[in-house]
């Protein structure tokens, strides 16, 4: 990639190819993989946080999930290395994939409890912790990414495990509460990916996007412990936030130019060198370069006899040096100079 070697968006970059098809495969790769059905699964959507005074209880699995889930080191890496064109372009390309990408979780969401229904949760959960750890080692480094199982066979195998066929009754169930907190979660990620692309030109000079990797890595697995159950909290918020700061370098594009600064100097030196400058009111004298008749013309204060004798001079040392110049020309072309042959 241009500007950062992230292993999930490389290895998804030469599968696909193209910034909207490669932004669109990396947002929805949690769908497709069944991370995303099994966060909803193991309740991960559903961690509040409060209540506090105004506000009151907030969904902070919500903002999680789509922070570290849709959204995530991948996506800052796609927007800022990857995705062309002007800024409307990347809007229109971002809010084209999270719509898609909404519908999609909301779907998964209205599916996922009549799938619970048939599977041991308590069980499912420590796969889709595992799911999730896996994750984070394969956004820290690719040589231990290779060694890892894809998420899709640790969530497959999470669903053969947990699966419970004592009583077998898939009837559909709608939760719609969970279907709109799915959907948030999308909005989220498509947010996040947003407020990215608007600061893209700052962010691509200033920020260090695999310092923000690493921190993401470390977030992910947080998030895997508030699965188990685990009294984290907001921890994974608070990591992502230290580290965007932390990635944050606001000296490292002091040297690109400004375009109003390099206008401004421009007209600064313009001025200096008289490009700009008018003539004043009282009238500035133009001056002509000198000529060849002013510079023969005698000076006031110069007696004409002296004149007279340097130009009498002058025409004598041009006669002389005309003479020297025949007289050499004659000397060149004489036959005792010419060489020859001795038979000759």
């Amino acid at each position: 990639m241009s500007t950062s070697r992230h292993p999930i968006a490389l290895r998804l970059e030469n599968a696909v190819g193209g910034d909207a098809k490669l932004l669109a495969t990396v947002m929805a790769l949690p769908l497709l993989d069944g991370i995303f059905p099994a966060l909803v699964l193991a309740g991960a959507l559903e961690e509040t946080a409060g209540p506090f005074p105004v506000v009151g209880a907030i969904p902070i699995g919500v903002v999680q999930v789509g922070l570290l889930v849709f959204g995530g080191s991948a996506t800052v890496a796609v927007v800022l290395a990857e995705m062309d064109g002007t800024r409307m372009e990347r809007v229109r390309t971002i809010l084209l994939v999270g719509g898609v990408l909404t519908a999609g979780a909301a779907l998964e969401a209205a599916i996922a409890p009549t799938l619970a229904s048939v599977l041991t949760l308590h069980v499912f959960e420590r796969f889709a912790a595992l799911v999730i750890v896996a994750i984070a080692a394969k956004t820290a480094s690719a040589r231990i990414g290779e060694y890892l199982p894809r998420p899709g066979v640790i969530v497959g195998a999470g669903l053969i495990a947990s699966l419970d066929l004592s009583n077998p009754t898939l009837e559909p169930v709608a939760n719609t509460e969970l279907i709109w907190l799915a959907a948030g979660s999308a909005i989220a990620g498509t947010a996040f990916a947003l407020l990215t692309a608007l600061l893209a030109p700052h962010l691509r000079a200033r920020m260090a996007i695999d310092r923000f990797r690493f921190g993401s890595a470390v977030a992910l697995g947080l998030l895997a412990l508030s699965i188990l159950q685990l009294p984290v909290g907001s921890a994974p918020l608070l990591v992502i936030a230290v580290t965007a700061l932390f990635a944050f370098e606001p000296d490292a594009g002091s040297g690109v130019p400004d375009e109003h600064a390099v206008a401004a100097t421009d007209d600064v030196v313009a001025a200096t060198d008289g490009g700009n400058r008018e003539p004043d009111a009282l009238g500035d004298a133009v001056h002509d370069p000198p000529t060849d008749e002013s510079l023969d013309e005698p000076a006031v204060d110069e007696p004409l006899d002296d004149v007279a004798e340097r130009e009498a001079g002058e025409h004598e040392a041009d006669h002389a040096d005309e003479a020297a110049e025949t007289s050499g020309d004659d000397e060149d072309d004489s036959p005792l100079d010419v060489d020859r042959e001795p038979w000759l």
